[in-house]
Formats: structure tokens, sequence, C-alpha cells
């Protein structure tokens, strides 16, 4: 009876640890021309996890979204395993039993890369391809590609190109003979004549050459940050307010962009579709003008050396006035979207003090239970579909509510020729009445202090009955 449930218990233990296949993960495919195009050019991958905590939803949900960013980087899916461990393993992320299963599958499905559902370290990567024989990429990897393939502007591509770099400084490797730049001979220990002295081998060669490549970047990524410090301090100087529209990928920020604003900034059903950032104006029902900057989307686990080299562009939501929180609420998990967008807003200066607005965005397509527990534990919060504008309204009377107040109300004699001033009420305030008299311009408006003062300085006070 013993050695039964020893049995028993044997099987448990193995039918916990083994691979799962998780279903709906293979890249569905229906037009025959779309078909015979990607097989011209799509990588076949297989996707591995590693289960260390959480639920099973959690684990699976995980993988579901390296399969997203798998199609992204043009992918064919082939399948998604998980396996369930106390940690990944130091040496093979999955363990050498595991991994050899993991050969087999790959060679039974024809694919030529292996998509690990973490950041793998430089040994894992090296042991675990040398078992399954094929192309072995982390998360991290992967997410660096997909930037590397949206990345449009020149100082996108400059980020990406430093992120890539500096993931791939300590993961250089190479093979056999040719890493050696020595010069050889049998004379004085194996160093011919002219080649006494300090060598270089490939590889020192190369870090050397990254890490120059590297400090060019940061060089370059500096200069071009500074065109958009002027024009931020430039705003700042106009005390024209600043909101952030930030959130997880594909949460649909530059549509709500294109619908608050009517920017025509691309929208694409794709993760990181958006990575330079884009500001436009807006004004609130009551006139006042704001900017508006669309930010480059986060994910679960974003690669730390994309926050460094993203750092300058990131700081449009640390110099904002107020951050719309843009969450999808059509996602199976929204609650841990919220949670990955904050854990980067942690590594952001100046965020944890800028007001917060959370926009379940996608409300035709959501639960009606998701959106209602989300409303409930997110108070500050309102539910919005940038598709069909519903919610829209109630959101701009929102931000209006919470951008910074305009601290001074006037009711001055305006002389006729500075009406510039007149227009600037207009613009930058809040004009609550004017009446053109025989002397100048009644004004009646909240403005901002510089326009104050400037109108303190040239209009007479009116007494109001």
């Amino acid at each position: 009876m013993r050695n039964e449930l020893e049995d028993i218990g044997d099987y448990e233990l193995e039918e916990r640890q083994a691979l799962r296949r998780v279903a709906g993960l293979s890249t569905e495919l229906t037009d025959i021309t779309e078909v015979e195009y990607r097989q011209l050019r799509l990588e076949r991958v297989v996707l591995v996890g590693v289960w260390t905590s959480g639920t099973a939803f959690d684990a699976e949900n995980s993988l579901q979204e390296l399969k997203l960013l798998a199609e992204t980087a043009g992918s064919e899916v082939l399948e998604g395993l998980i396996q369930r461990r106390d940690k990944p393993d130091s040496a093979t992320y999955i363990g050498s039993g595991k991994a050899t299963e993991l050969r087999d599958i790959v060679s039974t499905s024809g694919a030529d890369t292996v998509i690990c559902d973490g950041e793998l370290t430089p040994g894992q990567l090296r042991q675990l391809e040398e078992i399954v024989k094929v192309k072995v990429i982390d998360r991290t990897a992967l997410i660096l590609d997909i930037f590397a393939q949206h990345a449009k502007s020149r100082e996108g591509k400059a980020q990406v190109e430093l992120a890539q770099l500096q993931y791939l400084l300590p993961r250089l490797r190479g093979w056999g003979g040719n890493l050696s730049r020595q010069v050889g001979g049998r004379a004085a220990g194996g160093v011919g004549i002219g080649g006494r002295g300090p060598g270089e081998t490939k590889i020192e060669l190369d870090r050397r050459r990254i890490r120059e490549r590297m400090a060019k970047l940061r060089r370059q990524i500096k200069e071009m940050s500074t065109s958009r410090e002027t024009k931020r301090h430039r705003r700042q100087s106009r005390e024209v307010p600043a909101v952030a529209i930030a959130g997880y990928t594909n949460a649909g920020k530059s549509s709500l962009l294109n619908r608050l604003t009517g920017a025509g900034v691309l929208v694409e059903d794709a993760l990181f579709a958006t990575l330079d950032p884009t500001v436009r104006r807006a004004r609130t029902p009551e006139g006042r003008l704001f900017t508006l900057a669309d930010t480059v989307g986060f994910v679960r686990h974003l690669p730390h050396q994309l926050v460094e080299a993203f750092r300058s562009t990131l700081e449009e939501v640390g110099d904002a006035d107020l951050i719309l929180h843009v969450v999808d609420g059509s996602h199976p998990d929204p609650e841990s979207q919220l949670a990955a967008v904050r854990e980067v807003f942690s590594e952001i200066s100046g965020v944890s003090d800028v007001p917060e607005i959370v926009v379940v965005n996608k409300a035709d397509a959501a639960d009606p239970v998701v959106l209602a527990r989300l409303t409930m534990r997110e108070r500050h919060s309102i539910v919005v579909s940038a598709r069909t504008g519903s919610g829209i309204p109630e959101l701009m009377a929102l931000i209006e509510r919470e951008l910074p107040h305009l601290d001074h109300e006037v009711h001055m004699l305006v002389p006729y020729d500075r009406g510039d001033l007149v227009a600037r009420a207009h613009k930058e305030g809040e004009v609550l009445s004017v009446d053109h008299t025989g002397d100048g311009t009644i004004l009646h408006a909240r403005v901002l202090p510089s326009l104050f003062h400037e109108l303190d300085r040239v209009a007479k006070p009116v007494e109001t009955v």
C-alpha cells in the first residue's frame, strides 16, 4: 500500500513539473496569400515559460502576452509551454531534462527559435542553445527587437540602439579560434617577433568598440534631447499646462490622443506601435489651452536598458501637470497592467507627485463586470471608448477640473492697443466676459500669474457692481 502511495505521489510531482502545453497559442493564419507570404519571412518559434508564483491563469496570461510580442516581431508561434518550478534553473532555465524534452518538441515542430518568458543569463542562453540546437532568445531581446523595428525618429533609433548594446555587452561570446587576435609564433613562449606585449582578443576588441559606440550614442541622445527640453521650457514659460498620456502598450493611448485633439497619429493594433513622443495642443470645454503628450507604451518586465535609454523621453511624464493613465478595459487582467506601469513610474523622478486619472479605455469591448471592478478599485477613474467617443466629454471636464488652478481673477479695462493681452487671456486663461467700450475692452477672466502681472501694469481695474 505504501509503495502504491509513493508511486502516486511521484506521479503527481512529475505531472506538476512537466512541460505543459498552453492551448490556443499557435498563430492562426486563414488567408492563403498571408500563409505564403509569412512562410517566406517569419521565424517559427516555440514559447517557453517558467511558472514560479501566482496562479495558472497568471502564467498563461504572461505567455499569451509573449505570443503577441513574438507575432509583433514577425514570428509564427507553433507551441507554448509552461513548467512549474520554485525558481528558474540556474543552468538552463527549465532544467536539463526538460531542455531535452524541449529539443524533441522543437525538432518535431520544425521550429527555428525558442523564446523564453524571462531574462536569461548569458550562461543560461548558451547552455540552452547547446541542448535544443536552435537559436534561443529571451523576453528582453524580443522587446528590444520590436523597439528596433518601430523606432522612426533619429532619437528613437539611437535610444533603441543604446539599449540593445547595453543588453549585448555582457552576452558577447565567440566560437573557437576566431576569438584570437594575438600574434602567433614558436619563439618567446608563442609570441613572434613584433608581437611581444599586450595583445587583444576579438571579444575584447568587440567590447571596446561597443563601449565606444555606447558613449557616442549617449552624447547624441543628450544633444537631441536638448531640442525637446527647449520646447518643453518654452511651453512652461508660457504657463501652458501639460497632460501626459501614459499606459500599457496597445491600451489605446494614440487613439485617445486622436480623439481628444484630432492629431492623426498612427493607430495600429500592435504592441509598441508608438515609440516617439507626440505633443499636441487641446482645449478644455471652457476654452483653456493645454498640451497632450503621447508617450511610449510600457509592458510587464520592461527591460531596464530601455527605461535607462528612454529616460529623456519618459521625463515628459514626470514634467506633466496631470497624467492620463490609460488601461485596456477589455484585457483579461487590467490590474496587472496598471501595476506594471506604476512600477516603471517609480523609476522616473517626479512622477509620484503628479496627479493621475485612470482612463479605462475600450469600454465598447469590455466586460461590464470588469469595468465596475476597476472603477471601484481606482477611485479617481473614468470609463471611455476612444473608438466610439463614449465618455470623452466627461473626461475633458475631468481634465479641466484637475489642471492647475488659474489663481487670479481680473476685471479690468484693457486699452485697444493691447489687444494682445486679451488674446492671451483667451488662449491661456478662462474668459468669463468681454465688453467693448469707447475707452477699451472690459475683460473679466481668470488668468495665470504672468498674465495677471502684465495686465496689472497696463490695464485699469473696473469696479464690480
